[in-house]
């Protein structure tokens, strides 16, 4: 009889993984506005013996197919993630609340314990918050490990009520014997301002558990950054920390820097176009100058930083072993500044690591720390003027008179899409068709001009830009595949978002590619993509991410999109 080395069968046991079970529906496109609709969704809920997750992003739910699926998620209470983003595209946003609340409801029927929410790409705003807080407040979330609130529209207002559910249910968590233990908190494009951060602030710091915090696009200032910043320091496991798109001004970033030591954990940090400014930068630099041996990524792109602090980060770099990516592009080097910063990288062997430093602009040496912090005050006086809870004044801040097609074409700014009216999907759908024999090269250019204004910071402006995007790259597939152009749309597109090179010389893209970029990822997975796109896509995105760091993490994303 042989022997059996029980060490190594135990070894065995605890390397197997095994998968998750569960239902997908992502990218099918499908309306649900009846129980009937959902009919497919439903059977194959009752077939899966083992509903682990259930996704469905990319479609849009009805009130009455919500409270259906939620039904046949009763009878699962090994139920975990919900991954449930863009799914109320069309929907009124007095119906999100009543679908939110049945799914919810159906959650907490089955006794669930959530380890994952995805609700992200649901602009259901304030009003959302009410239908889910039940949800947040009850025992299915006590478990809860990731929140993905990403572009929902939440406002101060819907911050706030985030807040409270969550406290609450850390509280009732925690006399149930095992406090919530939240790592992945995610709730970029939002306009929580302020007030909103605050709020949440004081949530993270009461759970202490935090691996992962991005809030990008959010219009917080230095009062909400220092909140946040304390609250920093009791999530001394944190990991991963993206405010890109905040102001966090030098008086940010002083904040930011009493809390960095504590926080040696962290592997990647963004606070690209933050309006770090010079002295911002060497805050952070004299912070990260001895330690945080595990960083792995800093971006501080677009921050109007100067060459001096510049060598200051670089220089504090200098011990960071781990590093693989340093993204200091759209700053203020000058064309010496950019050399001096090569040189002094090359000397501490990282030259490697440096992403590009496109869009770099002359030192402007009239200007000194003290226009810096005037600037910032004037900021930040205008910042006082938009937290005020006024959703009108938020929403709507110009009157622009009405233009055409062509005029938005000519200039495609946010002003000028808005100024279409209401109408302005099917007018913009309309000029790209109207003619039978299609011009590829302009429809192209058409969809990024629109796409272009996806992360806009209005979100009346972004989810409308992703909704026509959407439309356009639709009617663009479709007649790719019918008159068997498919190939050239795909050298098109790829020459548009700048990942080949054009033949004609004079070419330019003219357009903010990280809004390209965004709608990219939001169809990339869509069943209406040929596969022969995704492809291209995929390939040609991977060899860019090699060679150019802009936009890095939303490229990881659709390349991570393409392979699922």
């Amino acid at each position: 009889m042989s022997s059996i080395n029980l060490d190594s069968v135990t070894s065995a046991l605890q390397n197997t993984r095994v998968s998750p079970t569960g239902v997908t529906f992502a990218g099918k496109s499908l309306k649900l506005d009846t129980e009937e609709d959902a009919k497919q969704v439903l059977e194959e809920i009752t077939k899966c013996s083992s509903l682990q997750y259930l996704n469905l992003e990319g479609n849009t739910l009805g009130v009455d197919a919500s409270r259906a699926i939620a039904k046949a998620i009763e009878k699962h209470p090994e139920f975990k993630r919900a991954l449930w983003k863009d799914m109320f595209t069309g929907r009124m946003k007095t119906e999100i609340p009543k679908a939110l609340k049945y799914l919810g409801e159906g959650l907490v029927a089955a006794g669930a314990r959530l380890t994952e929410l995805d609700l992200s790409d649901n602009a259901f705003g304030p009003i959302g918050v009410e239908g889910l807080a039940s949800l947040l407040r009850s025992s299915s979330c006590y478990a809860l490990e990731e929140l993905k609130l990403n572009n929902n529209g939440l406002g101060i207002t819907g911050g706030k009520l985030l807040a409270s559910a969550l406290t609450d249910c850390y509280n009732c968590s925690k006399k149930d014997g095992k406090p919530l233990a939240l790592k992945v908190f995610i709730a970029g494009r939002n306009r929580l301002e302020n007030e909103g951060a605050k709020a949440l602030a004081s949530v993270f710091k009461m759970i202490g558990t935090l691996e992962e915090i991005a809030m990008p696009q959010n219009g917080i200032y230095h009062p909400g950054i220092s909140a946040l910043s304390d609250a920093f320091t009791h999530n001394t496991n944190l990991q991963v920390l993206n405010l890109n798109d905040n102001t966090i001004g030098p008086k940010g970033a002083a904040a930011i820097a009493s809390a960095l030591p504590n926080l040696q954990n962290l592997r990647e940090i963004n606070f690209g176009d933050c309006l770090l400014k010079t002295k911002g930068a060497v805050l952070l630099a004299d912070a990260l100058k001895n330690a945080h041996s595990k960083l792995e990524e800093l971006t501080l792109g677009f921050n109007e930083i100067k060459r001096q602090g510049a060598l200051r980060i670089v220089e504090s770099m200098a011990n960071k072993n781990k590093l693989k990516s340093l993204i200091l592009d759209g700053n203020q080097f000058g064309e010496d500044g950019k050399e001096e910063i090569k040189r002094k990288l090359k000397e501490i062997g990282k030259l490697h690591i440096l992403g590009s430093l496109e869009d770099n602009e002359s030192e402007d040496s009239e200007t000194d720390d003290a226009h810096e912090e005037n600037d910032e005050s004037d900021a930040e006086d205008e910042d006082e003027e938009s937290e005020k809870e006024n959703e009108s004044i938020k929403v709507v801040t110009t009157n622009p008179e009405k233009v055409d097609v062509a005029e938005f074409l000519e200039s495609p700014s946010a002003n000028n899409f808005i100024a279409l009216g209401n109408d302005r999907i099917e007018m913009i759908t309309k000029e790209a068709t109207k003619n039978e024999d299609i011009c590829m090269d302009d429809f192209v250019k058409i969809v990024m001009k629109v796409s272009a204004l996806s992360n806009n910071m209005k979100p009346e402006v972004a989810d409308s830009a992703l909704k026509c995007s959407e439309s356009l790259y639709k009617d663009l597939f479709s007649w790719a595949q019918k008159t068997e152009k498919t190939s050239l749309v795909n050298n098109a597109i790829l020459v548009n978002l700048g990942l080949i090179k054009s033949e004609d010389k004079k070419a330019k893209v003219t357009w903010n590619l990280e809004g390209c970029l965004y709608a990219l990822k939001y169809i990339a997975n869509k069943n209406y993509v040929p596969d022969s796109t995704k492809d291209s896509l995929k390939v040609f995105i991977e060899r860019d991410i090699q060679g150019n760091k802009d936009n890095l993490e939303l490229k990881k994303q659709i390349v991570a999109s393409l392979i699922v």
